[in-house]
């Protein structure tokens, strides 16, 4: 059985409102039945004047007006109306109104109320004309029953139907308030899902553009390296060439081997920069081993083997002295194996600053190569030029030379304190085991 719809305590005004014009429609109605002397004819009626009838009228029309306040007052005082009217010889005004009380108390009231409001009029409908058979020995008293169906098992028979109508509605606009409140949540953690997979998208695109940048960067940085500086040696060589006067066969011959050396060097590491950016991927060489790849050594001949390590420092220095560079170079600490990215990173920088004091410079530099606790110091110093001769630069070294510095947590800096130009590269190393 579906369980009752509660009603408010104290219903709103405008419902106030209708159960007052209720109990004044029918006291009207009462009053105009009264006065056109339509009443009931039981047998019994007593002497006694129509204005007795009034009071057992008013109290089943005030029964009416209390339908939602007090359900159970109202019914008793609307039974205590009826059976005062039944005293009085009946009326049919009281009896009309009296089935509105019992049909508003299944409505309004309890589940407990109406299921005994139904047990007690099937039962009075069945015992009353059963009584007044034998009471009054005529077959004819079973019209009693008709009566009493009419007056009481016929109102609460309604008033149930709909009750339970009205509670199964209730029930289905609580299912359907559920369900859209159900729909609204799903809904949301759709869009919340929808919104986290826009995100994740955005996301993952940001990182591809950041990694394609990053090996951009990369890549620049490699070419800028394995090309300029050797092609900043040639320029340097073949413009002395030219302005070598009639042609002295010595000098002409220094700068074309020179040329020729950095022509030579310079493809070799093209050469091999390209085919690891063929390959699909590449082995890393571990850190403790300084030998190169098999596939490195196949690529390139050994006469053309780029060696981009610290224990090849001199190789660049030789280099730097036959293109008219002096150098004076200088080692502290002992020199130890270290890690391959620092190993690469330092020898890249002492080329760029050896190439850039032949380019900018006053035609000589130092270099100090520092072996400390945890780390290598790398540190260029080399007058500056005055004047706008030398080759233009960019300073596409610079920032390769910071951002190899930076990718290993070291410290960088390149400054130009008392006519000297000082390049310090400071890069963390790991001990080798």
């Amino acid at each position: 059985m579906i369980g009752p719809v509660r009603a408010l305590p104290w219903p709103p005004p405008a419902t106030r409102g209708r159960d007052l014009a209720l109990a004044g429609v029918s006291l009207a109605g009462g009053l105009i039945m009264h006065g056109i002397g339509f009443r009931a004819d039981l047998g019994w009626r007593p002497a006694v004047p129509v204005g007795w009838f009034l009071v057992p009228l008013a109290a089943v029309c005030v029964a009416v007006a209390l339908r939602r306040v007090a359900t159970r007052t109202g019914l008793a005082l609307g039974t205590v109306a009826l059976l005062g009217d039944l005293v009085l010889g009946g009326s049919v005004a009281t009896s009309i109104i009296y089935t509105q009380v019992l049909y508003d108390s299944c409505v309004y009231g309890s589940v407990r109320l109406w299921r005994r409001l139904l047990g007690v009029t099937v039962g009075l409908t069945v015992a009353v004309p059963l009584a007044g058979v034998v009471l009054l020995r005529d077959w004819r008293a079973l019209g009693l029953g008709v009566l009493v169906a009419l007056v009481g098992l016929l109102p609460v028979l309604t008033g149930t139907s709909v009750r339970q109508y009205r509670d199964q509605a209730a029930v289905e606009r609580e299912r359907a308030t559920a369900e859209r409140e159900r729909a609204t949540a799903e809904q949301g953690r759709a869009i919340a899902e929808r919104q986290r997979a826009e995100q994740t998208a955005r996301l993952a695109e940001l990182d591809r553009r950041q990694a394609v940048n990053a090996e951009r960067s990369r890549m620049a940085r490699e070419l800028h390296d394995v090309v300029a500086n050797h092609l900043s040696a040639v320029a340097i060589h073949a413009t002395a060439v030219l302005s070598v006067p009639g042609l002295d066969r010595a000098r002409v011959d220094s700068a074309l081997r020179v040329i020729r050396e950095n022509s030579v060097q310079g493809l070799a590491e093209m050469r091999q920069m390209i085919g690891l950016l063929r390959e699909p991927a590449c082995e890393a060489v571990p850190p403790a081993d300084h030998a190169r790849a098999p596939a490195d050594e196949a690529r390139a001949p050994a006469e053309e083997a780029v060696r981009a390590r610290l224990s090849e420092v001199p190789v660049l220095v030789n280099r730097a002295r036959a293109a008219g560079l002096t150098v004076r170079e200088r080692v502290t600490g002992t020199a130890r194996r270290v890690p391959v990215a620092v190993d690469l990173a330092g020898y890249r920088i002492v080329q760029e600053s050896l190439t850039n004091a032949l380019k900018h410079g006053g035609g000589e530099a130092e270099l100090l190569v520092a072996y400390r606790m945890g780390s290598v110091v790398v540190t260029v110093t080399n007058p500056v030029r005055d004047g706008p001769d030398g080759l233009p630069g960019a300073g596409a070294g610079l920032i390769g030379m910071r951002e190899r510095t930076v990718l290993l947590a070291g410290r960088f800096s390149a400054a130009a304190e008392d006519g000297q130009w000082r390049v310090r590269a400071e890069l963390p190393t790991t001990e080798a085991t």
